[in-house]
């Protein structure tokens, strides 16, 4: 049997002290908070309702995901969801990309040879999308630059895209070691028709936004000029729109895209992890590296 001598005598205080201190990091309930209580590093997250807007805040690095960003547009799409006075939002990007998808620098120096760490990676990817899919709300890619890769595949979970004349989309999986099976293999030829599916992912070659538009990748391809405008133009279309037939109505039209992405999504996820062991995706991603320190864009 243990006595009180053994453990320190203020032993209770520490104890009661740790919790006092520890955080709170979950909430009570489904109720949405104001966005500087979130902390977020990685994105700006605003609400101005009707419209909650998310934009990806990597200028660096084109707006590439890491695992923090990825966490943090999840946790956005959660409160928005939960804002009964939110009833569109808009997914955006800072400077001259929309998102060009993974960071491959932070897949060199911790993933490679990991297939346990991308596991986890691409859980936050899988969660990020689910959270953003099944908001209940209309959402907007407002697609101010060029969109690669996942950062494509981000904007096809969006229900509307409108993209900047001059920009482009582009997949890239086959030159870097990774199959776009993150929404890409899923969505593509439910949006564009399988030809031009394959030949978006197979081919790994630039997609306009005026022929995205009008393949049906994007709906609307516009000057910079008129960007804003016509995001905010459809932001009051779909908030005049009732609330809960809305969310009804998408998540009927979700149906295509969801039996797709959950029959093949947790098989790609395991897949994607055990080939970080094989020699393609090193060599790759070492050759991308090599380049970009000699100034080669990351997008390209």
């Amino acid at each position: 049997m243990l006595t009180a001598s053994v453990f320190p005598p203020d032993i209770g205080a520490m104890v009661n002290a740790s919790v006092r201190l520890a955080p709170v990091t979950e909430p009570d309930a489904p109720r949405p908070v104001s966005p500087d209580q979130l902390g977020f590093e990685r994105i700006v997250y605003e609400k101005t309702p009707p419209r909650a807007t998310i934009t990806l805040n990597r200028p660096e690095v084109l707006n590439a995901f890491d695992f923090r960003m990825l966490r943090e547009i999840a946790r956005a799409c959660e409160d928005s969801s939960w804002d009964d006075e939110i009833k569109v939002v808009v997914v955006t990007g800072t400077g001259r990309a929309f998102c060009v998808g993974a960071d491959l620098k932070a897949w060199g120096a911790d993933l490679l040879d990991n297939p346990r760490e991308y596991w986890k990676w691409f859980g936050a990817f899988k969660d990020m999308h689910d959270r953003l899919r099944e908001i209940g709300k209309p959402t907007v890619a407002r697609v101010n630059g060029i969109a690669v890769g996942g950062g494509n595949e981000l904007q096809m979970a969006c229900d509307l895209a409108v993209m900047v004349d001059d920009a482009f989309i582009r997949h890239v999986g086959p030159e870097h070691g990774s199959v776009p099976a993150g929404g890409a293999t899923q969505w593509l030829p439910i949006m564009v028709g399988d030809r031009r599916a394959r030949e978006i992912i197979l081919l790994a070659e630039e997609i306009p936004a005026a022929r995205a538009a009008e393949w049906g990748l994007v709906n609307w391809a516009v000057p910079a000029s008129e960007l804003d405008a016509r995001v905010d133009e459809l932001v009051g279309k779909l908030a005049a729109k009732l609330p809960q037939t809305t969310r009804y109505a998408k998540q009927q039209l979700n149906w295509w895209r969801d039996i797709s992405w959950h029959e093949t999504v947790g098989h790609a996820r395991d897949w994607l992890a055990l080939s970080m062991l094989g020699d393609e995706p090193r060599e790759a991603v070492a050759a991308f590296l090599s380049r970009r320190g000699e100034g080669e864009d990351s997008a390209r």
